[in-house]
């Protein structure tokens, strides 16, 4: 997986895509550039799972804009809901605990304090999930389907999307070892984006592959439940 996803960026007519999307990532703080970048690593989710194995072209711009605007606002769901619900109880714990006083309110104090240990795992949570939902809500275009918990709950119990998202971490700390080395010199920092973006095309390849491949086993066993009745 680690391999297909690496390569994956430099098939095809690779150059054109590469210089497109270093200009959408350069230029990210106008947000709209950035609202198509996300569209079209939506699309390599779709274009993945469907089983082609290069990248999309930048075509279609209008629907890559859509498509990064919904997925913004997936990701944001699923980032803000569990956080706000999250420090919700936090503070709840906190203002009961100095509105209580004495050792009630301590205890009640104390919990809140230490329920802030779990933000961290909270924050992992997310980012193990949002890929799941992003996939699915690629796979059919449906805004509702990437809260469709029967379809992504299987993908993300599996092993195959376990090292689809622990193997990101890999290709996230090559890319800062090699954006550091670039950004010694000013023709090395103009060369960031690009390596942001083939990484970055690289990890959303990964995320479909572990997606297809999960998928691709329920229905084997699927088939195969059914063919032993």
């Amino acid at each position: 997986m680690l391999e297909d996803g690496l390569s994956y960026p430099a098939r095809g007519d690779w150059i054109g895509r590469m210089i497109i999307g270093a200009v959408l990532g350069f230029f990210g703080w106008l947000f709209l550039p950035l609202f198509v970048l996300m569209g079209y690593f939506v699309r390599t989710l779709e274009k993945t799972v469907h089983g082609e194995d290069e990248p999309p072209e930048f075509t279609g711009w209008g629907d890559l804009l859509i498509k990064g605007v919904v997925a913004s606002v997936i990701s944001l769901v699923y980032s803000i809901v569990p956080v706000v619900g999250y420090l919700f109880v936090v503070f709840v714990f906190l203002g009961a605990g100095g509105a209580i006083g004495g050792d009630g309110g301590g205890v009640l104090a104390g919990i809140g304090i230490m329920s802030m240990i779990f933000l961290l795992p909270l924050i992992f949570l997310i980012y193990y999930i949002v890929p799941a939902a992003l996939t699915n809500y690629a796979q059919s275009g449906e805004f509702k389907d990437a809260f469709n918990f029967s379809d992504i709950k299987p993908v993300v119990l599996s092993v195959d999307y376990l090292v689809a998202v622990l193997a990101p971490l890999f290709v996230a700390m090559v890319s800062w070892v090699i954006m550091a080395i670039l950004v010694v010199t000013l023709v090395g920092i103009l060369l960031i984006p690009f390596v942001q973006f083939y990484f970055q095309v690289s990890v959303f390849r990964m995320f479909g592959t572990a997606f297809k491949n999960q998928q691709k086993s329920i229905t084997t066993e699927t088939t195969s439940d059914a063919t032993v009745v």
